[in-house]
């Protein structure tokens, strides 16, 4: 009965705050409840929540609840749901700029992406967002991928002639593992573990966390560190629920997203360590002391191919020289 009660308590009070808000946003993700770009938007609706006394709320929708990211993405643009989380590479088809973001070993660690989306070139790169009804809020961190395979330690680029890995349905990455000298074979995600287990393909690319909850360490043990592809997550508001605010709540609500991303990274830092100490107990062997130079070199005709524009060319120089 006390526990009934305690319960019946805590929800008349969560209702008791829920109809302080003012105003409710309305936040979409495809991740599960607990995950860190979830966690990540939750820390920023307690803050907001916070320094307007109760007046603006956050609720956040996990699980895909209001659709897919390309779905939620353009019912943000029309103001129907007031905020999304979701990969650049969703993004891809309304802020081409953000194409330039899955470019192989255009990130030269974790570091160097955060410098580079936390400085005045991601400042440059939100404003194309504006242009298309969404404000970029801050940037989320969506993890590295490196190789991971079933037939060998990877240290060097001549380890990777002649070896099949499953890439993503994107012909960057087809022609990324052509340059490096290996063939990509493009199937479905839930096909891999199988495909590893029959030796129709070798191997293929993902983060940490990725790999251990797929159980493709259990077919696939050495896993090269090569960080090849790291792309930013966004955190975005529709441009017609934020004119809806007066400046000093845009404020407030900027801030709380940009201090909610060094949340999310913190949390995926701690997930991406506990797959990694996961799998090699389990007996897989993570290949750490690998030189990227000749990696980024080979990459030449990808770039050539891919960034033709001198907007664009200049983009990735200016990405590439920020420290």
């Amino acid at each position: 009965m006390k526990f009934l009660m305690t319960t019946i308590a805590g929800l008349m009070c969560s209702a008791s705050l829920a109809g302080a808000c003012e105003i409710t946003l309305r936040s979409s993700d495809t991740h599960p409840d607990g995950y860190p770009t979830v966690e990540g938007v939750k820390a920023m609706a307690t803050e907001v929540k916070e320094k307007t006394d109760g007046r603006i709320c956050i609720e956040v929708f996990p699980s895909s609840q209001l659709g897919e990211e390309k779905d939620t993405i353009e019912q943000t643009q029309f103001g129907v749901i007031d905020m999304v989380r979701a990969s650049f590479g969703s993004f891809n088809d309304i802020v081409p700029v953000t194409q330039l973001m899955s470019l192989p070993y255009l990130f030269r660690s974790v570091d160097h992406m955060h410098a580079v989306m936390d400085g005045p070139i991601g400042e440059e790169i939100g404003a194309g967002f504006e242009e298309n009804d969404l404000i970029a809020l801050a940037y989320y961190d969506g993890g590295s991928r490196s190789f991971y395979n079933s037939q060998k330690p990877i240290t060097s680029i001549e380890d990777l002639a002649g070896m099949k890995f499953r890439v993503m349905q994107n012909d960057v990455f087809v022609d990324m593992m052509s340059a490096l000298g290996a063939n990509a074979t493009p199937m479905p995600y839930g096909e891999v573990y199988s495909s590893i287990q029959t030796g129709v393909i070798d191997g293929a690319e993902n983060n940490f966390p990725s790999y251990d909850s797929s159980g493709h360490a259990e077919v696939a043990k050495y896993f090269t560190l090569d960080e090849h592809l790291m792309v930013p997550e966004l955190v975005a508001m529709s441009k017609a629920s934020w004119d809806k605010l007066t400046p000093e709540d845009q404020q407030i609500i900027r801030e709380a997203a940009r201090n909610s991303a060094q949340v999310q990274r913190e949390l995926w830092a701690e997930q991406e360590k506990a797959s990694q100490e996961k799998v090699e107990a389990a007996g897989a062997e993570i290949i750490t002391e690998i030189d990227k130079t000749p990696f980024i070199e080979a990459m030449a005709p990808v770039y050539e191919k891919y960034v033709t524009t001198p907007d664009a060319q200049d983009l990735v120089k200016r990405i590439q020289d920020t420290q």
